[in-house]
């Protein structure tokens, strides 16, 4: 693995504009769709595993069966109404926070249309396992493209940096919040839901390494931006 203090392209903490200044854009496009798409993907993977689901998605997954909207739907609506609590932090959205509220949506709602559900409890574990991996090398590689954080990973590093607390705390409350919540409403709660929690920021900070754009004008890193290491990363 590259080291750390030598090779290790920096995460850099850049407005919206700056984003799209900052050069190697069309690498960055593409990582970014391929990131995002991935993502999704992985996601639905996790809900047909039917083994218990990603933290916000055991929330999606509750209010999906009491509005009767779709998955996806309410991934989008959410992530909107995340977004929204981004204005009095004072966050940045870039064109990845955008494309990152809808695209993930899209693609989980077409995979699940796609694929029925899994009878084996074999494959269902397998889904699973590969899903939780995916996830985590689909969150490297769009958080790599620098070009903006998901809508629920910009929450959280503003609370963090309004409340002075740390995002590893702040990213514990806001989960432990939103699967209680989901739980409530009918929300697939299970092994699933405590293997992403535990493998995901593992598996993104091994990835991260190799797929962060170097950019050429090498900005500061952001003391702000997601550790890999606090498990901060995700939509």
């Amino acid at each position: 693995m590259p080291s750390s203090t030598t090779t290790r392209p920096a995460l850099a903490d850049l407005g919206p504009i700056q984003q799209l200044r900052a050069g190697r854009l069309a690498r960055r496009l593409t990582q970014l769709g391929l990131g995002l798409v991935l993502y999704g993907i992985s996601l639905a993977m996790i809900v047909r595993g039917a083994l218990g689901s990603a933290p916000w998605d055991v929330l999606h997954q509750g209010l999906s069966a009491r509005l009767s909207l779709s998955v996806g739907t309410l991934i989008i609506v959410v992530s909107v109404a995340v977004l929204a609590l981004w204005i009095p932090l004072r966050q940045r959205p870039g064109l990845g926070t955008i494309a990152n509220a809808v695209v993930v949506g899209v693609v989980v709602d077409v995979v699940l249309a796609l694929v029925e559900p899994v009878g084996s409890l074999a494959w269902r574990v397998v889904l699973l396992a590969a899903g939780v991996l995916l996830n985590g090398a689909a969150t490297a590689l769009y958080i790599g493209a620098q070009l903006g954080p998901g809508p629920r990973d910009g929450l959280m590093t503003g609370l963090a940096r309004r409340t002075g607390r740390s995002i590893r705390l702040v990213r514990t409350v806001l989960e432990v919040a939103v699967v209680l919540a989901g739980w409530a409403l009918g929300g697939p709660l299970g092994l699933g839901t405590v293997l992403y929690a535990l493998a995901i920021g593992p598996v993104a900070q091994a990835v991260l390494p190799w797929v962060t754009v170097r950019l050429p004008a090498r900005p500061s890193a952001s003391p702000s931006a997601p550790d890999p290491g606090d498990g901060s990363l995700g939509a």
